[in-house]
């Protein structure tokens, strides 16, 4: 029943049904509510029995497995399936943005709903019917092409169900219907190309061979002028058409042939022999030859007028005529398209875009049959085709004429306008009569004016169609040989002349009076067969052979009737026997054999006439002289077999008489069969098909000749039955198998067996063909392998031999095997392994078919959308492989054991499995179901085969350790639960028995981890795949898991820790390949490949997996123009080379060369990298490390090349703008997140000009689903464990690692701004916060600042831009120490500024230097300072703190320090501020002058005077004077000052600084505050090489480069004393 209303199943019991649902009804309750107890989906359930619609049904395979088939016309139940398959399809187009697509396909699947509904109705005629479905096909193949779904192959609209036709018929048949339906496609204009033939006579009248030309293919400029394209192109009016625009065109070879058609085809016979088209002049020749009599109208398809018909575009006409006989029967093989082509039912024009007026000109042939002629009609159908849809043809117009008038006048030689008749697109012709009482054309309606309107076609008045007929015809004439032969009795004396003069008479003469001429012969025969019997003979071969002709070939019918009807020569088989076995007897005699082979070739006649001569003779005798009959008939077949078994390679006369009686013979067998029994017929076959030579090498064209013989044999009426076919079966076999072991006439022989082989498969559907299979098996199945093996490997080549490699071959022969394979049963399997005489034989065969399956899985014969031939080869192949593995066992196990055989079938059992074809995961739910229904799961069941196999190899496992290994994990990637589970106990059994044999399993461990990284970085496996190998696998099945399996060992310890750390390789791998098979950025990429990196160094220790992802990450890193990146990686490499000259293999890009010289192309590469980053610094000890090697061996070339190298990277430093990056701590939280990132945090180092706002929106257009954190808090528990994304990111600061460079004074501030932010492993965060009771005056006692430090796993930059955070520190800063902090950070900021400015001209831009000073004082003035001094000055806090003491005094003294700074700074900005600015200035002193007195008042009060006086400013800096006088002195010093005083401030500060062990600060520094760390060992001096200390652990390591070392502190006291004196 199909549902017709949801059902949410809400009842006890209730089953949930969706609309359109199929199910099938168990019971029915009846009550107040019916109720149904159902089945589908392998579930039962009820549902109220008025939410169905019954439809009737079929059950086969009544039981567990039934099947239930709706009893509806095929076509309706595909359309309903394939629309329920397109549903989800059609959604996910509209997910994916495919727009137009997703239109067009709603488009198609509404009109596949009304043509449904018109099917459904029962009210269209067989005609419309058809109609209706091949509309539903064309929609069915074009959605199912779009939407990526299989090719459906079909049989009369019908799917065809494979069982039921062998697979060779199937292969045919899709690939026909993969070469399209002829009515989905329609002819349009393309190009022309015309050749002189004045030109080419004048070429070849002196050649006698031929002469190759080349014809340009023009094509026009506009459609409308298509149809004089020729003329146009003859006249060279080239402005209407455009030649090509490189030398391509169409390649002919013509040959000047003299003399008449006769005399050339006697001379040239070889050239007739392939196949060549006769062209007849369009009318008649000057001279009519005798014999010239042709019955041939011509008609040109000139032009039409048609109306618009209501669309806002012009009509794609195209015209479709057909020619019909009197009783509206179409004629076939009546329309010719030209010489050489086949004759056809029906002609179809082609199609000019968007013309209501198209012009054609197009000529066709109507070869009409001259007893047809009389009563045929012409019609013309005009129809419209869609550009949107191909298939899409709709009518709307017709036009017809008849051939003859009703006086019995043809149609005459000129141009006929005919009328045009609408109708539509389900309109029938089946009643001609309904139109052809109309008026064709105007004459026509001049005739009849009389014409009712009711009638159901109307003339469209507007529209006309305009065509041209020629007709080359000859009236009757009288011969005078002819007139003689019929009245021969009025002249006995004069018969032998008269027969001999028939050969002159003209064929047409002969047709028109065929049976005259036929009586009178046998009555001439009957007159005197003796004296006339040779001449009556040689004159029927003549009129047999005259209706071989193409021109006559249409009165064969003729000749049927009358020996059916008409003949009645009841005695005329004895002679023509007699005459018959006369030829074939001289055959070996004679040197001209024309004679010979006109008899063989008139052979089917011949013995139509004996057979029915023969027939007439036994009624008329009642059966007498039967045995006389029957022996001349073998006495016959003996001649024939003579003439087959003559060795003919030294004639080549015999061979063609030879090829003419096999082509004749399969046509007597027919005739034979109404006089003889079928086994006596086949007996006759047999035999004479026994004659022939057994050699392949008498000739090709004899060895085609025979084939086709052979091939007729198979394909007639006599091998249809069984009986005659177990006679002849076994002598086809025997020349099929002779060609296919020589390797010749592949196609041929593949057409034959494809024919057996369709043959048999329907016998076998009502009979047994046992006996028929097992010869088949026996003759051919190891020579069809041969065959098949030789066709493989020659596809891979570019040898195209014609013989030996088709490009179809393969497919047939594959075809062909597979029908084989299919049709055998167990006791053929059974009986194939007995009969090999060896164990070699047997190994031989089994690698030959197992060779061969493997080649059908790798080589992908059938296209992807041949899914059905596809899944029935792989039923196929799993049947037969489960009929040998018992072979395996049997013959090669234990002491036999043989590593090829069994090496072969698990190889194609891993093949098998892994084929795309059999992935059900990737199927749609309802292709899936119907797969598994069919065939079930054929994975499982190959495995089961491969675990069995498995199972049985006993101690020979050991062979297949650890080369099994990668491909038994393939099979484990498959998706499919049970498949690994069968699979677990294999991967126990190698390490088991590795360990009993090694007293390890490292092969195995070593082999699994290669394997498991080539095979997830292809991109396979899943999710569920890292669970495999994990400790907490529960898998179902009859298996235990591996783990469990392990734990019994007792080698455990060392089998968990691998399987531990196979399963952490396999989470990595597939973060791996997920991001590498996504669209992910870079930044994924990277970061996945270098946690993948790190694992296989530092866990798994495989150098050359690490070598080889150490190379992918540099090539990332290339891409994504990270080059100082690139460089750390290939350094990894660089590592772990040595300056030896050992020989290393070719790896990777690198070629085959010495360890030296490798490691020295690396660092190039390197330093080169450094470079691109400008990063000089950590190249310069490379340059260094070549240049010592350069020096050692004297290569003063390259030493001289690396030491300017290294130079030149010095001036890079100093003379090259280089940006401090900007540094962010990222962390990933939730389980959503990859697993190299998940709940993970790492520091990045931002791109060039990258700040905060843009990193962060540039991590969450990485993350789109991620949230971002809006705290700098940990996150709790809860945000760890759930399915999210959280993504928390802030800015951080660099801490360096070695302030040495730092702390020096004379260092340029470009080559400090290196060291503060490189080889950083250290960041710091702060946050601020109160801890205790918060002082609203003074928020400054109580704000702490919680400092969070991260430490990294390795220093930035490294390998990677960003690294994860090894551990953290968190401290707190309390308020002293953090104002300290804050007033050092400020004047370090302060001294920068002023430095930048010293040398600046004035009346320059100094906003920047105004806005800083106007901040810096306005705060101290305002707050800042002076709520540090409220804060920490406070006799109170002094006294509660004594421990703060020494921190006190180090903030006075950074607090007079500013002030000095802050001094210099206005001086400067004296010198350089604009006039318009001076208020600004004066603002500026004012608010200084309050800040200094209130500094001063703090120096001077008695809190101070507990504090050292060693740390007391200088004299100069306390002044007490009122502040009027100071305001006054302050702008005289600032008058006179100069950059000495700055530079006096800076060393009386450092002094104190160095005095009081506080940090040391510069004018340069960066505003960070720096930390000490022990100062980096380099030196120029160093004395080893050997390993450089940069390179000594990690490249992450790397410290600053060589610097030359200085003492900072020298002659620094005596500078200070001289300074002060002088001040």
């Amino acid at each position: 029943v199909i549902i017709v209303c949801n059902f949410r199943g809400l009842v006890t019991q209730g089953l949930a049904l969706e609309v359109g649902e199929t199910v099938q009804i168990l019971e029915k309750c009846e009550g107040k509510t019916s109720w149904c107890i159902t089945f589908m989906r392998h579930q039962d359930g009820v549902f109220p029995a008025n939410y169905v619609h019954l439809k009737k049904a079929t059950v086969t395979n009544r039981g567990p497995h039934e099947t239930v088939a709706p009893l509806e016309d095929p076509v309706v139940t595909e359309v309903t399936s394939t629309l329920q398959e397109w549903a989800s399809l059609w959604k996910q187009l509209y997910v994916k943005h495919k727009v137009d697509l997703f239109y067009k396909v709603r488009h198609v699947m509404m009109e596949l709903i009304d043509l449904r509904r018109q099917l459904l109705s029962g009210h269209l005629t067989q005609d419309q019917s058809r109609d209706v479905k091949r509309h539903i096909t064309v929609r069915l193949d074009w959605g199912n092409e779009h939407l990526g779904l299989d090719l459906v192959p079909r049989k009369e609209f019908e799917m065809v169900d494979e069982d039921q036709i062998s697979v060779s018929d199937l292969y045919k048949m899709v690939r026909l219907y993969k070469k399209g339906p002829p009515h989905v496609q329609y002819r349009r204009p393309y190009g022309c190309a015309v050749l002189a033939m004045s030109d080419v006579l004048q070429i070849i009248s002196e050649l006698k061979e031929e002469k190759d030309f080349v014809l340009k293919v023009y094509t026009c400029n506009n459609e409308n002028e298509w149809y004089q394209i020729h003329e146009n192109i003859i006249r060279k009016s080239s402005n209407k058409y455009t030649a090509p625009s490189i030398n391509y065109g169409l390649i002919i070879s013509l040959q000047l042939l003299r003399g008449d058609i006769e005399q050339v085809r006697r001379e040239n016979p070889l050239i007739f022999s392939r196949g060549v088209a006769i062209t007849r002049k369009l009318g008649f020749p000057d001279v009519i030859m005798p014999g010239d009599i042709r019955n041939d109208l011509y008609l040109t398809l000139e032009r039409g007028d048609f109306e618009r018909g209501g669309k806002s575009v012009q009509k794609n006409i195209e015209v479709a005529m057909y020619v019909l006989y009197a009783d509206g029967e179409i004629l076939k093989d009546c329309i010719s398209l030209g010489s050489g082509e086949p004759n056809l039912p029906e002609y179809r024009s082609f199609v000019l875009y968007h013309n209501n007026s198209p012009r054609w000109s197009e000529v066709i042939k109507l070869p009409i049959p001259i007893d047809r002629f009389r009563g045929s009609h012409l019609r013309f159908e005009f129809r419209h085709c869609s550009t949107k849809d191909k298939g899409e043809k709709k009518l709307f117009g017709f036009a017809f004429t008849p051939l003859m008038r009703e006086d019995g006048t043809t149609l005459s030689d000129e141009s006929h306008e005919l009328y045009v008749y609408k109708c539509d697109e389900n309109t029938t012709f089946s009643n001609h009569a309904l139109y052809l009482g109309l008026p064709c054309c105007k004459d026509d309606f001049n005739s009849c004016p009389n014409i009712p309107s009711s009638l159901i076609f109307q003339r469209s008045t507007k529209e006309t169609f305009w065509i041209c007929t020629q007709l080359s015809s000859t009236k009757l004439t009288q011969n005078v040989d002819l007139l003689a032969l019929l009245k021969w009795k009025a002249h006995p004396d004069r018969v032998m002349d008269i027969l001999g003069r028939l050969r002159h008479v003209s064929g047409e003469e002969i047709v028109k009076f065929l049976q005259d001429i036929l009586d009178t012969l046998f009555s001439i025969l009957d007159d005197n067969t003796d004296k006339f019997g040779p001449l009556v003979f040689q004159s029927l071969v003549f009129i047999i052979n005259l209706l071989r002709d193409s021109k006559y070939y249409h009165f064969r019918p003729v000749m049927d009737t009358y020996i059916q009807k008409h003949f009645a020569g009841a005695l005329a088989y004895k002679e023509l026997i007699r005459c018959l076995k006369w030829y074939m007897d001289r055959s070996a005699e004679v040197v001209r054999q024309d004679h010979i082979q006109e008899a063989m070739r008139a052979l089917e006649y011949l013995f139509k006439f004996i057979v029915q001569s023969r027939i007439l003779y036994s009624r008329a005798t009642c059966g007498m002289e039967e045995e006389q009959f029957r022996t001349s008939i073998q006495e016959l077949f003996q001649s024939i077999r003579f003439v087959l078994s003559l060795d003919s390679r030294n004639s080549e006369t015999l061979i063609f008489t030879q090829a003419a009686l096999l082509n004749s013979f399969p046509a007597i067998f027919d005739e034979l069969l109404q006089m003889f029994t079928v086994q006596e017929v086949a007996e006759f076959v047999r035999g004479t098909l026994g004659s022939m030579p057994s050699t392949v090498h008498i000739g090709q064209s004899m060895d085609v000749v025979k084939l086709q013989s052979i091939a007729r044999t198979v394909d007639s009426r006599l091998f249809s039955f069984p009986e005659s076919r177990r006679i002849l079966l076994p002598v086809v076999l025997h020349h099929i198998h002779l060609h296919l072991r020589q390797q010749k006439e592949l196609l041929i022989c593949s057409g034959i067996l494809s024919s057996v082989f369709s043959i048999i498969k329907t016998s076998s559907l009502d009979m047994s063909v046992q006996e028929e299979i097992e010869m088949m098996v026996e003759s051919l199945l190891e020579v069809l392998l041969q065959t098949l093996l030789s066709i493989m490997s020659k596809s891979q080549s570019q040898e195209a031999v014609r013989g030996q490699r088709c490009p179809q071959c393969t497919g047939e022969y594959v075809s062909c095997l597979l029908s084989l394979l299919r049709q055998m049963t167990d006791i053929h399997f059974q009986r194939l392994m007995e009969n090999f005489q060896s164990k070699d034989e047997l190994k031989e065969f089994l690698l030959k078919i197992l060779c061969v399956f493997r080649n059908l899985m790798k080589l992908s014969i059938f296209p992807r959308d041949w899914n059905i031939m596809r899944l029935l080869t792989s039923n196929i192949l799993l049947t037969t492989a489960q009929q040998l593995a018992p072979a395996l066992h049997k013959n090669f196990a234990e002491t036999d054991f043989d590593f090829k055989v069994w090496n072969s079938y698990f190889s194609l059992a891993v093949l098998y499995i892994n084929q795309p074809s059999l992935q059900l995961e990737n199927l749609s739910l309802a292709k899936r179901k119907k797969i598994l229904d069919k065939y079930g799961d054929m994975r499982v069941m190959m495995t089961y085969e491969l675990f069995n196999l498995w199972q049985n190899l006993g101690e020979n496992k050991i062979h297949f350790i650890p080369g099994m290994i990668g491909p038994f994990l393939g099979v484990t990637l498959v998706p499919q639960l049970e498949v690994r589970n069968i699979m677990i106990p294999i991967f126990h059994d190698m390490m088991d028995w590795e360990q009993r044999k090694n007293g390890n399993f490292k092969q195995v461990e070593a082999e699994l981890i290669d394997k498991l990284d080539s095979l997830v970085s292809e991109g396979k496996g899943d999710e569920n795949y890292r669970e495999l190998f994990g400790l907490l696998t529960q898998l179902f099945g009859p298996y235990p898991s591996l783990l469990e399996k392990i734990e019994q060992e007792t080698w455990r310890e060392t089998g968990i820790s691998f399987v531990t750390s196979v399963t952490r390789l396999m989470e990595r791998l597939l973060d791996y390949r997920d991001c590498m098979k996504g669209d992910e950025t870079e930044n994924k990429k990277i970061g996945c490949t270098v946690n993948l990196l790190n694992f296989y160094k530092s866990e798994i220790n495989k150098e050359e997996m690490y070598i080889r992802y150490i190379h992918k990450l540099c090539d990332m890193h290339l891409q994504a123009e990270n080059y100082t990146e690139a460089a750390f990686t290939l350094l990894l490499y660089w590592e772990l080379l040595h300056w030896d000259e050992r020989p290393v293999k070719e790896f990777l890009h690198h070629p085959a060369q010495t360890e030296w010289h490798r490691k020295e192309g690396l660092c190039r590469k390197v330093i080169h990298y450094f470079n691109k980053g400008k990063c000089w610094e950590f190249g310069i000890p490379l340059c260094r490390e070549l240049a010592f090697q350069y020096e050692s061996l004297y290569d003063y070339q390259s030493l001289s090349w690396i030491r300017k190298m290294e130079a030149a990277y010095y001036d890079n430093i100093m003379e090259q703008q280089r940006l401090e990056p900007e540094f962010f701590r990222v962390g990933f939280y939730g389980r959503k997140f990859p697993f190299f990132l998940r709940n993970k945090e790492f520091v990045c180092r931002g791109h060039d000009y990258e700040r905060l706002e843009a990193f962060q929106q540039r991590m969450l257009g990485e993350f789109p689903q991620a949230i971002a954190m809006q705290h700098p808090n940990q996150p709790d528990e809860a945000i760890l464990q759930c399915d999210a994304q959280y993504l928390q990111i802030y800015a951080v600061t660099p801490v360096p690692e070695s302030v040495t460079v730092l702390q020096m004074d004379r260092v340029p501030d470009r080559i400090k701004s290196f060291y503060r932010v490189n080889n950083v492993r250290h960041f710091r965060y702060d946050r601020p916060f109160h801890k205790g009771p918060k002082d609203r005056d003074n928020e400054f006692k109580s704000l702490w600042i919680e400092r969070t430090t991260l430490i990294l796993t390795h220093p930035l930059p490294g390998i990677s831009r960003w690294f994860e955070v090894d551990k953290r520190e968190l401290v707190e800063v309390s308020p002293l120490e953090n104002a300290i902090s804050v007033v050092e950070n400020k004047n370090l900021e302060l001294r920068t500024l002023i430095s930048q400015y010293q040398h600046k001209q004035p009346h320059g831009n100094i906003n920047l230097l105004s806005m800083t000073l106007n901040g810096v004082i306005d705060a101290a003035v305002n707050g800042g300072i002076a709520r540090y001094q409220e804060a920490f000055f406070d006799k109170d806090y002094i006294t509660s703190h004594p421990e703060d003491t020494e921190k006190i005094t180090q903030l006075k003294d950074l607090m007079q320090e500013q002030v000095h700074i802050l001094g210099v700074g206005l001086a400067i900005h004296e010198k350089l501020v604009h006039p318009e600015m001076r208020p600004l200035h004066k603002k500026l002193i004012d608010q200084f002058q309050m800040m200094r007195s209130s500094l001063c008042h703090v120096s001077a009060s008695p809190s101070s005077s507990s504090l050292s006086s060693t740390h007391s400013a200088p004299p100069q800096m306390i002044n007490s004077t009122p502040s009027t006088m100071r305001g006054e002195q302050l702008r005289s010093n600032m008058a006179d000052a100069s950059w000495e005083v700055f530079t006096l401030c800076s060393q009386q500060t450092e002094t104190r600084r160095e005095l009081s062990s506080s940090s040391v600060f510069f004018i340069s520094c960066f505003s960070s505050p720096p930390v000490l760390t022990t100062p980096s060992s380099w030196s120029l001096d160093s004395g080893t090489r050997e390993a450089l200390p940069f390179l000594s652990s990690h490249v992450g390591s790397v410290m600053a480069p060589p610097v030359p070392p200085r003492n900072i502190l020298r002659g620094r006291k005596q500078q200070l004393q001289v300074s002060v004196s002088a001040r």
